[in-house]
């Protein structure tokens, strides 16, 4: 049995598709359910947000499980689920350890270091557990994932990393338009960056600020949180980008779209200088309005090249390098537990032999007296104890090393234990993560 993700994120799907996809809290027990009901899946648990859809399952193997991932999510969905490959990414096995690990440290988020997504993923496990989805593989993976996470957010400064990333466009911003004090800024996309470039722009002193957003709603949050902070600010639909961006005196984009949602005919000609901010991944402005006349482009990749030497960007490589460790020392973890059952069915083996041989003893010296059988007893334990010691401890070591799954196996081999006995396979198959058991 091994780990299994499948999922879509802004950087993978059309917001359209995402949407279509998105598990909403009421559904989440009857997809829940209909991922455990698949032939391959025995434990499952869904992370739904805003920006992204991933099934966390654990499967007897990749493409069967794959297969029925989709077609749950497809029929969720009401789509055709060869419409959904195209946009979806994989993880498997040790990667797909390291994938949960990085997005609970923020790193795989819109907004590097963003902390919401711990809380996100509680409920998702949340929600799993009360659905009965979760087994021992998914619980000790989700609990290690919510520590690594927490570990990350503090030992490292990686929480202002999306913050240094808005507060150098708006030095880029400044430096061209002299001062923010009283200009007129439009937000595009209401998300976690839009909400850190409104706090920023709100201190540099902005006059104004409108916000278009794909859902109004979440535009009209933001500009009464905006509003209630002394700061004049209105929601607009998506449609009225080319009105807003000519009354515009800085543009942020940040709405996690795989499409351009800022064209260059929608800018046109200015007669005034307008500092474009692209803080999309992927882009969100067309590469063509760099060109156009008193208008600067700044981009999310240039910034970000730019910070790359600086806290924030020695934070990220760091809490990268920390998560790579906390994989890693995981994944040793399980390769050793995987080796257990057989080192402790090779002691009941070994145990099992001297009570039989003290036995055959006791029938051919029946004169011996209580307190020689017990000290003979005793030694005969202390020999085997020590024989196998050394051996029992080092195939432990051997089978935390990448590749050492086989020394359980040969283990079985030489000392004859039963393969099939469910005290030797049993519980390695359900503490397998990094492979598939053999």
């Amino acid at each position: 049995m091994s780990l299994l993700v499948v999922g879509l994120s802004h950087r993978t799907a059309p917001v359209p598709v995402l949407e279509r996809v998105t598990v909403a809290e009421p559904d989440l027990s009857k997809v829940l359910g209909q991922l455990l009901a698949a032939p391959s899946v025995s434990e499952a648990m869904v992370l739904s947000t805003c920006n992204r859809v991933e099934v966390y399952a654990v499967v007897e193997s990749f493409h069967g499980g794959m297969s029925e991932v989709v077609d749950v999510l497809a029929q969720h969905a009401q789509v055709d689920a060869n419409s959904l490959y195209e946009h979806f990414y994989v993880h498997y096995a040790a990667a797909a350890v390291e994938h949960l690990f990085s997005v609970a440290a923020g790193l795989d988020s819109m907004v590097v270091g963003e902390s919401q997504i711990l809380g996100q993923l509680r409920g998702a496990y949340a929600a799993a557990d009360e659905a009965g989805t979760v087994g021992r593989t998914v619980h000790e993976l989700t609990q290690n994932a919510l520590r690594v996470g927490k570990r990350v957010h503090s030992e490292t400064g990686i929480d202002h990393a999306g913050a240094s990333v808005v507060s150098e466009a708006l030095g880029d911003a400044e430096a061209q338009l002299g001062t923010l004090v009283g200009k007129r800024a439009l937000l595009v996309g209401a998300g976690a960056m839009g909400g850190l470039a409104a706090a920023h722009l709100r201190r540099a002193g902005i006059g104004e600020v409108v916000i278009a957003n794909r859902t109004q709603a979440n535009g009209v949050r933001l500009a009464t949180s905006l509003k209630a902070e002394g700061v004049p600010a209105t929601a607009v639909d998506l449609t009225a980008l080319g009105v807003e961006i000519d009354l515009a005196d800085i543009v942020f984009a940040c709405t996690g779209s795989v499409d351009t949602v800022v064209r260059a005919d929608m800018i046109g000609k200015r007669s005034r200088p307008l500092v474009v901010c692209d803080l999309g991944l992927p882009k969100d402005v067309d590469p063509a309005a760099a060109v156009l006349p008193n208008v600067r482009v700044v981009d999310l990749e240039t910034l970000q090249r730019r910070l790359s030497d600086a806290p924030a960007g020695q934070d990220a490589r760091l809490a990268a390098q920390l998560v790579a460790d906390e994989v890693k020392a995981y994944l040793a973890g399980q390769r050793s537990a995987e080796v257990t059952p057989t080192v402790t069915a090779l002691r009941k083996r070994a145990a099992e032999v001297v009570d039989a041989e003290l036995l055959r003893l006791d029938s051919r010296l029946p004169e011996l007296d209580a307190a020689t059988r017990g000290e003979l007893a005793k030694t005969v334990r202390r020999v085997v104890d020590k024989l196998l010691h050394t051996p029992t401890v080092r195939v432990k070591e051997l089978a935390s090393a990448p590749g050492g799954t086989g020394y359980a196996e040969a283990l079985r081999e030489l000392f004859g234990l039963d393969p099939q006995a469910p005290g030797v396979v049993s519980q390695t198959k359900q503490a397998s993560v990094d492979g598939e058991t053999r």
